[in-house]
């Protein structure tokens, strides 16, 4: 397998051999030289990435950064006559070469993708390059523009072609195949990923109106951020009193180091072995502390489809695993059929990933049934139960751990416990799993004002059991009423409601849009997964009076009509 990464001192030498074997023998555009060397005056500031295959050099590609070095394009072409500015942003792309006995393996690819992630790591705004008119059609497939600029060197005929960085970016994205196929082909080892990291949209659209920097907190009165799923409640009483007595002293203290005081109150609230816990800074961190050490691109996993989006992208995304899907269907409630997925698990995948209950369909199963799930699962397969909303419901399996052994039960303490802002959640496990994950975790993991809020927030369980039994009554009064505009509201059973639009009305991303100008954020819930197609919306659960306030708000603009992109007029948010 080749391998790709910047060419060191003697790979460099290595390539000014190939250069004068490839550009002085082989196409006669320089003269043959006795050293047996091409090289030229910018190689001091060059930025080479090779392929190698064993011992051999198989390719090599060179970037020219911006400096006062300037460009090889400025041998052919003066600064007025390139049809873009050029800035501290341009970068070269110079010298794509693959060696003979390689020029069919699909290198070449792998090296301008090389280049440009290298570039785009930097900061670089604009590549330019000159091509050999051979091979133009494979620049132009990988984004860039002909300049409509020829120059001769002399018996190669180059054409120059430039692209804004974003332009190539937006190519690439569409391109996921190829990268796909570069990702199996090649050992990557640039030291800058293959794939960009990219954010995964979680909704929480309603920070537009508040403002990035915070300007307009109070604004958070007068928007409804139902596009998230943060408690309608404050947090306990308790909690509130403990964090403004003492917050001038919480926010300038370093905390715990190891949070152990966080984790004997979630073994003592929870009745897990303090060994078996592991705490992180919303589940998030957990996520992506714990799957990059369990999971490679080899990896198989099986996930629910739709649920909760992080799950996709950090196993695609980020790490790069094979993904199954497991339908859930709409005809069906969403439910999980038992039978069918036991035989998946039973396959035998890597990781299997269960949303208990799951977002955005707000189903459940039972804790009997997950267990008949874990035990169907060969030995050397991991369930990872995410338990975020399982205390609406009840029936978490965190005492199971102790009996499966691949059994991981994931708990965020944002939701049910009204601490989203404080990120705290926890992972139980088996100790030898824990103890890999102690080893990678960072000093102070979670602040003081965190751990202290959730440590009083475990305190006080009869004040939240009395929460979470409203929030049911309230979802029950929400989907009552959605129901009402010919809405199909999928039964839920936490803080939250799925809902199917009737197809005689608006989209779900033009009723969203126009929601918005009213200051009320619901999610649009396509980029879910699962089919759910262009008319599902998700609505989070909130206080009596808000939830009159959504209702009226879906009133006026259903009576209204809502016209197509969603009418929005500028308004607030």
């Amino acid at each position: 397998m080749p391998i790709i990464a910047p060419a060191g001192e003697r790979l460099r030498e290595r390539i000014a051999r190939a250069r004068h074997q490839v550009y002085a023998l082989e196409l006669g555009q320089h003269a043959a030289d006795r050293s047996g060397r091409l090289g030229d005056r910018l190689d001091a500031v060059n930025h080479y990435i090779a392929a190698t295959v064993g011992d051999r050099l198989a390719g090599f590609i060179s970037v020219t950064p911006a400096g006062h070095a300037g460009y090889s394009v400025d041998k052919y072409f003066t600064r007025s006559e390139l049809p873009f500015e050029v800035d501290g942003g341009l970068h070269e792309v110079r010298l794509l070469t693959v060696m003979p006995g390689f020029r069919s393996s699909g290198l070449a690819a792998a090296l301008m993708l090389a280049a440009f992630r290298w570039i785009e790591s930097q900061g670089g705004t604009r590549i330019v390059a000159i091509g050999r008119r051979e091979v133009k059609r494979m620049y132009l497939r990988c984004g860039l523009r002909d300049a409509g600029k020829t120059v001769e060197a002399g018996a190669v005929n180059y054409d120059l072609m430039h692209a804004a960085v974003a332009e190539l970016r937006g190519v690439l994205d569409g391109m996921d195949p190829l990268v796909g196929r570069i990702e199996g082909t090649v050992d990557w080892r640039l030291g800058v990923s293959l794939r960009k990291p990219a954010g995964c949209f979680h909704g929480g659209a309603f920070f537009d109106a508040i403002g990035p920097g915070f300007q307009d907190l109070g604004r958070h009165r007068d928007i409804i951020n139902a596009d998230v799923l943060d408690a309608w409640y404050p947090p306990a009483p308790e909690v509130v009193g403990a964090l403004r007595e003492h917050l001038p002293w919480l926010a300038r203290t370093s905390p715990p180091t190891d949070c152990a005081g966080l984790v004997a109150a979630i073994s003592s609230a929870r009745g897990v072995p303090e060994a078996e816990v592991l705490v992180g800074a919303g589940s998030s961190d957990l996520i992506f502390r714990a799957f990059p050490r369990w999971l490679n691109r080899r990896s198989r996993v099986l996930l629910l489809d739709p649920t909760y989006g992080e799950y996709a992208h950090v196993l695609g995304k980020v790490i790069g695993c094979g993904i199954e899907r497991f339908p859930l269907r709409r005809e069906e409630n969403h439910d999980v059929d038992l039978e069918r997925l036991r035989e998946r698990i039973a396959s035998g995948p890597d990781l299997v990933v269960l949303v208990n209950p799951n977002s955005p369909t707000g189903r459940v199963l039972g804790r009997g049934e997950v267990e008949s799930l874990v035990a169907a699962a060969p030995g050397r397969t991991l369930v990872w139960v995410d338990e975020t909303y399982i205390d609406f419901t009840g029936g978490s399996v965190e005492r199971l751990v102790g009996r499966h052994g691949n059994l991981v039960v994931c708990k965020s303490m944002s939701k049910a416990y009204a601490l989203s802002g404080m990120r705290v959640a926890y992972l139980v496990a088996s100790r030898h799993r824990v103890d890999e994950l102690r080893a990678v975790t960072p000093p102070w993991v979670v602040g003081l004002p965190s751990q202290v809020a959730a440590v009083k927030a475990l305190a006080c369980p009869d004040y939240y059991e009395r929460r979470w039994r409203a929030t049911s009554r309230l979802r029950e009064s929400l989907a009552g009423k959605l129901r009402g505009f010919g809405w199909d509201v999928v039964p839920g059973c936490a803080n939250f409601l799925l809902a199917h639009l009737p197809p005689d009305g608006p989209t779900a991303a033009e009723l969203a849009e126009a929601c918005r100008d009213h200051g009320l954020f619901i999610r649009d819930a396509v980029a879910m997964g699962g089919g759910l197609g262009d008319r599902a919306v998700r609505i989070a659960v909130k206080d009596p009076g808000t939830q009159r306030r959504m209702i009226e708000i879906l009133a006026r603009i259903l009576a209204s009509g809502v016209p197509p992109g969603g009418g929005r007029t500028g308004g607030p948010g």
